[in-house]
Order: C-alpha cells, then structure tokens, then sequence
C-alpha cells in the first residue's frame, strides 16, 4: 500500500487566508493519522495577481499554527520543484501530450470573440461555454497561425455526454455529465498552466494519493479525472471539504470578516486554541470535547465525522475557546511568555507576575492585556463626577477618601497586605454605617481611574503604598476643586 501524501497548494496572492490554515489542518490530520506526509506546493500561475513575499507569510502562518509540513518550496524534498513557476516545462509537455492524443486542441480565439460569443448565448438563454470553432481548424491552418506567433489557449477536448463519478471520502457516490461541462482552458496564453492542468500533473508527479480541498472544487473534478485517465495515471482519492460561512450563511471573505491569520495573531489570539477552533468547524470529537490538543485531534479524527454543511466561523465562540485556553489551558508561566509581546513599553515587566493572576480572568485576547491593566502604571484622567457614585454628594465622596487614607496610612509597606487591608477599611466603612457600594466605588475610582477593575485591594497591594495615597489625595484635590 502507498505512503499517505496529501497537500494544500496555495497561492501567493495577497492575504494568508483562515480558509489556507482550515484546510491545511485537516491534510495534516488526515495525513499524519495514517502515518503519511503532508506537502505545501505554491500555485503561482497567476501571475496577474501574484503578490511579493505572500509566499512566505503563508509559511509563517502554517508554522505559527503548528501545521508543519515535510516537504515545500521553502524546505525542498524529493519531489521539487514544488513552486509552480519552477515546472512550466513538465505542463508544456503535459499539454502537447494531450494534444497529439487528441484530447486537447489550440485555440487562437481573442478576447473580444469570446466575449461576443458570450453575449450571443446569453441572449439566447443559453449556458455560456465555448462552442469549439477552433476544433475544427485543419492542421495546415494550426500550423500557420503557431508559426505566424498567433496568441492561442490549448482547450481540453471534453467528452460530450459521459457520466464521470466517484467516491468522495466526505459526499458519497458522485456524479457529474460532461455536457455541463466547458472545453476547459489548459494552458494560457502567457505559456502558464491553468489550475486544472497544474494540479493534475503536480498531484501526479508529487504522488499525492488523498486531495483534500474545497467543496468549490466538486464541479472541476470530472475535468480532473478525465486528464488522469488521459494520461493513464492512476487516481488519487478524493474528499470535498465544507467551505467556512459566515455567521450569515454567506462564503466567508474578506469583505464581510477578518480572514487573514496574521490578524489573528496580532490582536492576541492564542495559536492553539485557534487551531483547536478550527478542528470544530466541519467536524465534531467523538466525545464531544470542544478543547483538545493536536495529537488528540490527528488520533480522533476520521473523514466519517465531517459535514457536508458549511460551518459557520463565528468570532464569539473563537473568543470564548481562547479565553478558555487563557484561563484553564496555558500554565501561568506559559500565559506570561505569551503576554511579553503584547505588553506596552511602559509596562512594568517586574510585576508582571503580580498583574497577570489579577487580570487573568478576564481577558479575552492577548492584546487585552494594555486595557486591563494601563492604570497600574499610568495616571489615567480623573473627574470629579467619576468620583461621585449615584445618590452620593461631593461631601460625602470626600469622607469616603478621607477615611480610607487614615486606614491606609496605618500599614508599613512590610504589613502592606490585601486581605488586612480590606478588613480595616470594611470595618470602617461599616462603623459609619455608609453604604459599601457607593464607598468602594469613589475608593476603586480614586485608586485607579475606572470603575471596573481586578479586586480592589489586591490591585492596591501591587500598587504600593505610596503610589495608592498620592492618587488617593490626588482624588481628594479634584474632589475640593
């Protein structure tokens, strides 16, 4: 039995797409299940489109995500060159091959007649397709126009009306008749493959036995199929993955969301539990866990276990999943290694371990790090009117400070404990009979600038004694203003 090889082959036209990592991740996983390899090829054919150093951030992603591969243009291996650019001589004669077997043929059709021909079907309601004029040219004709240097396609001559199936891993039987079906584009006119011809030869020659892709790829893969019987080359497996939706239903794009992965690592989502969402959208663990390491994923994973229906990417349900990574997954000492590149420059880092239990718990992102934790080490803008809770007057906010400062100026910075802290100060909110609510709110302002924060006295604790009374009479002076 041959080695399980599966790939993904994306292109390096811009953004390194969410859609790359999902798909990436389940070639893996499948891959790596069955003791196989997992290969990236770049499909850079597109040259119209083709974005400088896109290549590479796509790696990066792949890595990032911890979705290694054994074998790409970046690696090498034994089956280079990987890069599409790099094997135009192996399509060129894979297309002539076609050719002289009859099953492909040159066309020199321009723009404007295919466009007219076009607007004639329409007209008439037809499907549009191209309705093969060039066919049936004579070979003394083709001759001419190849000598004369006339622009010209090599179009796949499809099969009239023939049933092509197959077994999709993920659909069952399929079936699809070839009068749906155009006279594929094989080869362009800038001498650069089309898709359908490139995958073919490179899944061929890179001996992939599994391809894993989109579901947007069902209708091409008679075209496929035929090119492999063509040949005579034996075929590989085939499995049609659920396309990613948004939370509208609609094919996820960057029009609607934020599909690029380095967005997701800058604003301090957590690799693995993106990862891990990822593994939940189009398949589900048998034990109905929502978080599981990689190694548990490849172990549970089987094709049998995938929709057929597009999963929705919802953002809420990615931020709960890296919340709950935050909490209850990462180590504090692995949370604190996370944080250290997405903490501000004026951020204290020797307290670092005495602000992240704090804050812990309700950060979302890595990136919240700045919002929930600035007034540690930045005076943030204080109002008299945030000093004053509801049903509160100014005199009464000032007492509220005055006695928390007597309290507080009681502890050396050796005694300088949350808890005791806290119960001296309760004590005296409750002797007076003030209502703790209004109390510790004009307290929590004055300390910190907000009114939501991690618990009060601890904050306190960190801040230090004379960092908390300085703010605490710098509230008063607002407060007398």
């Amino acid at each position: 039995m041959s080695i399980v090889r599966t790939r993904i082959a994306p292109s390096p036209t811009g953004i390194a797409h969410i859609g790359t990592a999902y798909m990436a991740l389940f070639n893996y996983a499948f891959a790596h299940k069955h003791g196989g390899e997992f290969i990236v090829r770049i499909e850079d054919t597109d040259r119209k489109r083709f974005v400088e150093g896109a290549e590479q951030v796509i790696y990066d992603a792949l890595y990032w995500l911890n979705i290694p591969h054994t074998e790409g243009a970046d690696i090498g291996g034994p089956y280079s060159p990987y890069r599409q650019s790099e094997r135009l001589r192996m399509y060129t004669k894979a297309a002539q091959e076609l050719v002289d077997k009859g099953h492909a043929y040159y066309c020199f059709c321009d723009a404007q007649t295919l466009d007219a021909m076009r607007t004639e079907q329409q007209a008439r309601k037809e499907i549009p397709r191209y309705d093969r004029r060039c066919l049936h040219l004579s070979a003394q004709e083709i001759e001419r126009k190849l000598a004369n240097g006339e622009p010209h396609v090599i179009r796949m001559k499809m099969p009239d009306n023939e049933i092509i199936s197959w077994n999709d891993l993920i659909r069952g039987f399929v079936e699809i008749n070839t009068k749906e079906l155009d006279d594929q584009v094989l080869m362009k006119s800038d001498g650069f493959p089309t898709y359908h011809l490139g995958v073919v030869v490179d899944d061929h020659d890179m001996k992939i036995t599994h391809v894993i892709r989109g579901e947007e790829w069902i209708s091409s893969t008679p075209k496929h199929i035929l090119l492999y019987q063509y040949f005579g080359w034996e075929l590989p497996q085939f499995a049609h993955m659920p396309l990613l939706r948004n939370p509208d239903k609609t094919k996820m794009s960057k029009r609607k969301n934020d599909v690029s992965i380095p967005f997701y690592k800058e604003k301090g989502y957590i690799a693995d539990a993106l990862r891990n969402y990822l593994c939940l959208l189009g398949w589900s663990h048998p034990q109905e866990k929502d978080i599981f390491s990689l190694d548990e994923f490849i172990s549970a994973f089987t094709m049998e276990r995938m929709q057929k229906t597009g999963p929705v990417f919802d953002i809420a349900k990615l931020n709960w999943m890296n919340g709950k990574y935050i909490r209850e997954v990462l180590t504090m000492d692995e949370l604190m290694r996370e944080l250290q590149s997405f903490l501000p420059s004026d951020f204290p880092k020797e307290l670092l371990p005495q602000i992240v239990p704090l804050v812990r718990d309700r950060l979302v992102t890595l990136a919240d790090i700045e919002s929930l934790t600035d007034f540690f080490y930045r005076n943030l803008p204080l109002t008299k009117e945030a000093l004053i809770p509801k049903k509160t007057t100014v005199e009464e906010a000032k007492q509220f400070l005055q006695v928390a400062i007597e309290q507080l100026e009681k502890f050396d910075e050796k005694d300088w404990v949350a808890t005791d802290m806290e119960t001296a100060v309760r004590n005296a909110c409750d002797a007076r009979g003030w209502n703790r609510g209004a109390f510790f709110m004009t307290l929590r302002v004055g300390v910190t600038g907000k009114t939501v924060t991690p618990p009060l006295f601890d904050t306190i604790q960190v801040l230090g004694k004379e960092k908390t009374l300085k703010r605490l009479h710098h509230a008063m002076g607002i407060l007398a203003a």
